[in-house]
C-alpha cells in the first residue's frame, strides 16, 4: 500500500502541466492566479500550473504564438488587433468585469472636461497594445492625435509616472490600482489631481482576459485542462476578492525581483477586487460588443477594420462553471 507521501508524489507526477503567461510583472493584478496556485486549487484539479511573469519586453501574444504558453492574460483590444493581423486568438474567460484605465491630470493644467479641455494638451499614452482604447476615445472626441491647437500631442509614456511629475504632460495614463497611487506616493495630493476613468467616459474596453489559440480548442484533452484551469482560477479570484491582504502576501512571496511592497500590493489587490467583482469568469456578450464597437470607431485608422468572428467562446466557461 502506498503511503500518503507516495500518493501525493504519484498525484503530482500525473498532474497535467499548463503554462500561463501574464501580461505584466508579478503583482496583485494577477492575484487570483497566484492564490489558486498557492492554495492548491490547481493541484486539486490535477493541474501543475507554471505562471510566467511578463514585463516591458514580453508580448503575451508572441509568447503564445511561439508555443511558450498554453494560455495568456491580455487586454481585448490588443487581442482583437492581433487576431485581425492573423493570430487566431480566442477569449475563453473574462475574470475582469470592469476597466481600471484612466487619465490622471494635474489640476493646474486647467482640464476639467475632456470634450473641451484636452485640445492643445500633451497626454501620456502607453503603447504595446494599451494605446488602442485611448486612440478610440480621442476619435470619439473628434481630436486629432497629431498635435496642434485642435488636437492632442501624444507622449509615448513609459510604464512610470515621470511625465506628470516632471510636468512633461498635462495628463498621463494610469490604472486605478497602480500608477495613480504612484503619483500619490510621489507627494502629489489627490486634490491636486483630476482623473478621467475610461469606464465613466463610455469608452471602457475589456482588460485582463484569458486567451488561447483556436487550435487549442480543437484538442479535447487541452479543453478539459482549460476547464479545470478556469474553474480553479476563478476560485482563486473570489478568494482574493474576499481576502485582499492574504492575497497580497501570496503575490509578494512570488515576486522574485523584490521590487514590490506589501503596502502597495494590498492597496492594489483591494482596487483589483473592484474590477473582478461581478464576474464569474464567463465573458459578457454585451461587454464584448461594447469593446468591439469602441475599437471600430477609430475614424480613418480604427483598431480593427471589421467585426471579428470567432474571437470568443463560452465552451470552456460553460463546463467549468457548471459544477
Amino acid at each position: 500500500m502506498l503511503g500518503c507521501a507516495a500518493l501525493a508524489f504519484a498525484g503530482a507526477a500525473d498532474a497535467q502541466e499548463l503554462t500561463l503567461q501574464l501580461k505584466w510583472v508579478t503583482q496583485a493584478q494577477f492575484g487570483g492566479y497566484y492564490v489558486a496556485k498557492d492554495k492548491g486549487f490547481y493541484e486539486e484539479e490535477g493541474l501543475d500550473v507554471t505562471i510566467k511573469a511578463g514585463g516591458p519586453d514580453i508580448a503575451p501574444t508572441q509568447v503564445l504564438a511561439g508555443g511558450g504558453a498554453d494560455v495568456i492574460v491580455e487586454w481585448m483590444p490588443a487581442a482583437l488587433a492581433a487576431r485581425e493581423k492573423g493570430l487566431p486568438l480566442v477569449n475563453i474567460a473574462q475574470p475582469f468585469k470592469s476597466s481600471g484605465m484612466m487619465l490622471t491630470c494635474l489640476k493646474e493644467s486647467g482640464i476639467t472636461d475632456p470634450k473641451t479641455d484636452f485640445a492643445g494638451k500633451t497626454l501620456g499614452v502607453w503603447f504595446a497594445g494599451n494605446e488602442y482604447p485611448f486612440l478610440s476615445w480621442m476619435h470619439t472626441l473628434g481630436l486629432s492625435t497629431e498635435g496642434g491647437t485642435d488636437g492632442v500631442t501624444v507622449l509615448k509614456q513609459g510604464f512610470n509616472v515621470d511625465p506628470l511629475l516632471q510636468k512633461q504632460a498635462a495628463c498621463i495614463s494610469t490604472m486605478t490600482y497602480n500608477e495613480y497611487w504612484q503619483v500619490i506616493d510621489a507627494g502629489i495630493a489627490p486634490e491636486d489631481l483630476v482623473t478621467f476613468k475610461y469606464e465613466d467616459q463610455g469608452v471602457a474596453t475589456l482588460e485582463d482576459g484569458l486567451y488561447v489559440l483556436e487550435s487549442t480548442l480543437e484538442d479535447e484533452a487541452k479543453v478539459a485542462d482549460l476547464e479545470k484551469f478556469v474553474r480553479a482560477s476563478m476560485k482563486g479570484w473570489k478568494y482574493a476578492e474576499e481576502n485582499p491582504e492574504e492575497a497580497a502576501e501570496i503575490v509578494l512571496e512570488n515576486d522574485e525581483t523584490g521590487a514590490q511592497t506589501i503596502e502597495h500590493q494590498t492597496r492594489m489587490m483591494t482596487e483589483i477586487a473592484k474590477l473582478t467583482a461581478g464576474s464569474n469568469g464567463a465573458l459578457d456578450e454585451a461587454d464584448y460588443q461594447r469593446t468591439v464597437d469602441i475599437l471600430l470607431a477609430g475614424g480613418s485608422d480604427p483598431v480593427i477594420s471589421k467585426a471579428p468572428e470567432g474571437a470568443w467562446s463560452h465552451a470552456i466557461t460553460d463546463k467549468a462553471l457548471a459544477e
